[in-house]
């Protein structure tokens, strides 16, 4: 057997799927030349190797690369990748442009480290806001510089009518509110006693009922005289 012959079957004789011959052939060749024995030794332990081993796991941006090469059409630019960042924090980036932008940031340098940049900033700004922080000295005196254009605070007086108005309307409340009052207690008053004397049946409209009877009767005796 030559030395071609014997690395071609190589595989199906260490599987064993050799017939009995070529199996006896390939053994007295590995035997008689020391390179194909050498050979035959290091794709044995290549494959036990590869039969004890684990299955590594597959980097980040394996699926992002495969993608990219294949399929160049659907890659997400930096300025569509940076549009879509808040909407990416918020959990509401649609599900085709989620797997976009996720492609995009394994794959792009510049834009790797936006999202971290972008969520330590928010968590900063969320903690200083909750830290109470004196006020600068002299920040009261700057205000009132800025709207009264003096330091010294001042009383800020309503305009006359608006002032003469409020009272006016204090003045008229304290007259009419109680007239108001007893007026209305004499409404409830006239009409418990008219329910109960000239209505029939106790009611409003029997009152009004017995109403116009009595204009009738009054009626009909002014035609007789």
């Amino acid at each position: 057997m030559l030395c071609v012959d014997f690395e071609t079957q190589l595989t199906d004789y260490i599987e064993g799927v050799v017939g009995p011959e070529t199996n006896r052939l390939m053994g007295e060749h590995a035997m008689r030349c020391p390179v194909c024995h050498e050979t035959l030794s290091a794709v044995r332990s290549a494959l036990e190797a590869c039969r004890m081993g684990t299955v590594p796991e597959p980097s980040r941006d394996l699926e992002a690369n495969i993608l990219q090469k294949t399929m160049p059409e659907t890659a997400m630019k930096c300025e569509e990748f940076e549009e879509c960042l808040t909407d990416y924090l918020d959990g509401f980036l649609p599900a085709h442009l989620y797997h976009r932008w996720e492609r995009h940031a394994a794959l792009c340098d510049r834009c790797t480290e936006l999202p971290g940049e972008v969520v330590r900033a928010i968590g900063a700004c969320y903690t200083y806001i909750s830290e109470e922080r004196p006020l600068p000295e002299g920040l009261n005196a700057r205000i009132l510089q800025a709207t009264l254009g003096t330091t010294t605070p001042q009383e800020i007086k309503a305009p006359w009518t608006v002032r003469a108005a409020s009272e006016f309307r204090l003045w008229l409340d304290a007259i009419i509110s109680p007239q108001l009052a007893t007026v209305a207690m004499m409404v409830l008053v006239a009409i418990m006693v008219l329910t109960s004397t000239v209505s029939a049946d106790g009611s409003i409209s029997g009152v009004y009922d017995a109403g116009l009877q009595l204009a009738e009767r009054t009626g009909a005796q002014s035609v007789r005289r």
